[in-house]
């Protein structure tokens, strides 16, 4: 099954629950919650939006802050690091949203195994706390980042994952394709990654799309899918005889005329049109 939804609240919506209703009418089936500048919620409105969002058929999912770096400097930051993660899983599993996407780390000038062993040694903590909070349901989500100064390589996030139950890749196809200087250029490449990322989650792929500015140093500017960097059709034909499940979460400017789009492109392929 392949869900689609936008990432945040459709424009206009007036609250949570307005908002998941607002995608359902829309013809989406999942919705990104953004947590992104702090992760507060009240409690009573974070259970309605998981209760109408499960009688309307609509996935959640949580995107943690911006802020998180397992692997600072500064010991301060990691401690917040962890406590957004945790704010961001109780929320969550209020909502009953099955996966807390997470920014997980910078480099900070060392190098990348030290960082992988930090964010390791960050995600361990939170899952032990999780469990003894009984959130541990809700997985946390890696995402592939798009900035060379940035961790989160597929390499590095299976490093992560393959150690630490509970942990999935968020397959960010724009973040890719900026970091490979538009490597992503094919059904094949497309394929591959989803067998890859796949692999790691047991075929159940969570992701993001958009197009994308990149530069030397990686991801400059999300773009809308009219710029075909990378070309959604190209994701479209890859996912032709594919047997796992994806959500894509639009990141493009206005995430629901994204989201629109890819149901288009998406509901055409189904057709047997293909893709654009």
């Amino acid at each position: 099954m392949i869900r689609v939804g936008p990432a945040g609240y459709p424009e206009g919506s007036k609250g949570p629950v307005d908002a998941v209703e607002r995608c359902a009418k829309l013809g989406f089936n999942a919705l990104e919650v953004q947590f992104v500048r702090q992760a507060r919620m009240a409690e009573d409105k974070a259970i309605a939006l998981g209760k109408r969002a499960n009688e309307l058929g609509v996935l959640l999912s949580v995107h943690a802050p911006y802020y998180i770096n397992f692997n600072s400097l500064n010991p301060e930051t990691m401690r917040k690091s962890r406590e957004w993660v945790l704010r961001s899983v109780r929320l969550a599993h209020l909502m009953k949203a099955y996966v807390v996407v997470i920014h997980a780390a910078s480099y900070s000038g060392g190098e990348p195994g030290k960082a992988t062993r930090a964010v390791l040694t960050g995600l361990r903590e939170c899952r032990r706390t999780m469990e003894q909070e009984r959130t541990e349901e809700v997985l946390l989500g890696l995402e592939t980042m798009g900035k060379r100064g940035s961790w989160g390589t597929l390499v590095e996030i299976a490093g992560v994952s393959s150690q630490l139950q509970g942990v999935v890749p968020v397959v960010d196809f724009a973040h890719l394709h900026a970091r490979s200087r538009g490597g992503l250029d094919s059904v094949e490449r497309f394929r591959a990654v989803l067998e890859e990322a796949g692999s790691m989650c047991n075929g159940r792929l969570h992701s993001h799309y958009s197009c994308i500015e990149f530069t030397e140093a990686g991801e400059r500017r999300h773009l809308t899918l009219g710029e075909r960097q990378p070309d959604f059709s190209l994701l479209v034909r890859a996912l032709r005889g594919w047997k796992g499940e994806l959500t894509i979460i639009s990141e493009t400017p206005a995430p629901e005329n994204g989201a629109r789009e890819m149901v288009v492109q998406l509901s055409a392929q189904r057709r047997g049109k293909g893709g654009r």
